[in-house]
């Protein structure tokens, strides 16, 4: 059987008279236990939704009144203008900037003293270009070279 719990339960009944005017007794008997059978789970059926539907209901009323509160609370804190908290005080549009002179500094007599002259660099000297090829040194000549080495023991 396909449909409606409520669909099968009027099926069952229609086929239940069908068989009283057929004159089957037992048939009869039989279709009307079906749609018994399906009326009582429909019934269950119904009451665990109520339940849920009651449950859902009272969340949402205890959210509801929740909100209430909070809405409450609120518009008493805006009513009362503002309190203690300093987040609430009025601010000021502008950080008001000290007169020159008067910073809230401490004097010190480093601060008194005129600010000493920024030190310059003076410029590198170019490094010399060797254009010409360097002679050989007395230490970069070979040894068998020298004219005034003392010769080899003879």
């Amino acid at each position: 059987m396909r449909g409606t719990p409520q669909q099968i339960i009027e099926k069952y009944n229609q086929l239940a008279r069908d068989a009283q005017l057929s004159g089957d007794r037992v048939a009869t008997e039989n279709f009307q236990q079906h749609a018994e059978h399906y009326l009582r789970l429909l019934g269950v059926a119904q009451k665990e939704q109520d339940a849920r539907r009651e449950q859902q209901e009272r969340e949402n009323r205890e959210r509801q009144q929740e909100r209430d509160r909070e809405r409450a609370k609120r518009q008493e804190r805006e009513s009362n203008g503002p309190g203690d908290d300093p987040a609430e005080a009025p601010q000021p549009d502008v950080l008001e900037q000290p007169e020159v002179g008067d910073s809230g500094l401490v004097e010190t007599p480093e601060s008194q003293q005129p600010p000493k002259p920024k030190r310059t660099r003076k410029p590198k000297a170019p490094k010399p270009v060797a254009d010409a090829p360097a002679e050989n040194t007395a230490e970069e000549q070979p040894k068998g070279d020298a004219p005034d080495a003392p010769e080899a023991a003879e």
